[in-house]
């Protein structure tokens, strides 16, 4: 151990030096070092340590009966004493991350459900990263349905971010979970999730009289298990990325609605646009944390140029891509919340149930 070595360095070299050169003072270094890293009661066993190599070094020194022997062994147990109570803060501290971490990762696991790897044809991964320090959970948000012979897949952003933005993130992923399975077709989907979202807001309005400012924009995914397309309803958020052969292109929303809390609440006000989706494609759902990412000169992500470097043969891979591209066009200082949505219809001998080559 480096404390122990150290403790053994300066005792040996003491007995080398000259006995007008009084290297005891430098063995309080010792349990300075250690508390650095380790808890407070091997700080403490360290401490105890140098203080008897004090008594050994000013022994050898001819200090046996000089004062300076009680001021060196004090001023070592006194540094000591400063560096085990300041090791105790320390550890405290991060008992109590540890357990707001442990509350987070709960949270998260009961607000932004993992979807699984595959529903149906399809082979899906995700990805969420908060902006506030700390937090795994935040304004945007993410689900899946599957609904019969079809999967539905939602992605949203709360107008604001981080951990204040969680409430309403909250109530639009617990009302597409009901309504995914109930309503017929997107657009009814779609007036389901604004009437849910304006009870919600009301709710909020007289403890936060601001709730009327409150919006979600949100996309809307339906994937037929028996149809090579791709139904999209669009509320206010970005067009995905659609991979096609080597293309990839915005897939095409022609008349978005405004953002939930905006838009109305009748099925007639959602367009639903239908897009060709077949074996091998893939589609990128994102936040606008992606979009809107800026460099230190404030140059936004160049969202479709770094879309022909990413890997979009598996999901999983592709989200681990451009999360490390965002990171490197930003400097790992995300200012906003991120979620990422990657999913690829199987090739036709996996649907068959067959084991791929």
């Amino acid at each position: 151990m480096p404390p122990l070595l150290l403790i053994v360095a300066i005792t040996m070299g003491a007995s080398f030096a000259p006995l007008a050169v009084h290297l005891s003072a430098l063995l309080v270094a010792a349990p300075t070092y250690t508390g650095a890293f380790a808890r407070t009661r091997f700080t403490a066993v360290i401490a105890v340590l140098a203080a008897a190599a004090v008594f050994v070094v000013d022994r050898h020194d001819g200090l046996l009966n000089s004062p300076l022997l009680p001021i060196h062994i004090g001023a070592v147990l006194l540094v000591s004493a400063f560096v085990i109570a300041s090791r105790a803060l320390h550890d405290r501290d991060l008992r109590e991350l540890d357990q707001v971490r442990a509350v987070s990762e709960a949270a998260q696991r009961v607000l932004l459900r993992p979807i699984p790897v595959e529903l149906g044809p399809f082979r899906i991964a995700s990805m969420y990263r908060a902006a506030a320090a700390h937090a795994l959970v935040g304004g945007d948000l993410y689900a899946a349905a599957r609904t019969g012979r079809a999967t539905r897949l939602l992605i949203g952003d709360v107008r604001g971010k981080g951990l204040p933005a969680i409430d309403d993130a909250s109530a639009v992923l617990g009302a597409f979970r009901e309504a995914a399975q109930q309503c017929r077709t997107l657009p009814e989907l779609a007036a389901s999730l604004e009437r849910s979202v304006r009870r919600h807001l009301s709710e909020l309005t007289p403890i936060a009289p601001e709730s009327g400012e409150r919006f979600i924009t949100t996309l809307l995914i339906e994937l037929p298990d028996d149809e090579e397309v791709v139904r999209v309803v669009s509320c206010g958020h970005p067009p995905p990325l659609l991979r096609q052969g080597n293309q990839v292109t915005l897939l095409p929303v022609t008349r978005p609605a405004p953002p939930l809390g905006l838009a109305a609440d009748t099925p007639s006000a959602f367009r639903l646009d239908t897009v060709a989706f077949g074996p091998g494609d893939t589609l990128l759902l994102y936040t606008d944390g992606l979009a809107e990412a800026r460099d230190s000169a404030g140059d936004f992500f160049p969202l479709l140029d770094r879309a022909d470097t990413w890997t979009w043969d598996c999901p999983r891979r592709l989200v681990q891509h451009v999360s490390l591209d965002v990171d490197r066009h930003v400097g790992k200082n995300l200012q906003d919340d991120l979620a990422l949505v990657a999913v690829r219809q199987l090739p036709d001998p996996v649907r068959a149930g067959q084991v791929p080559p």
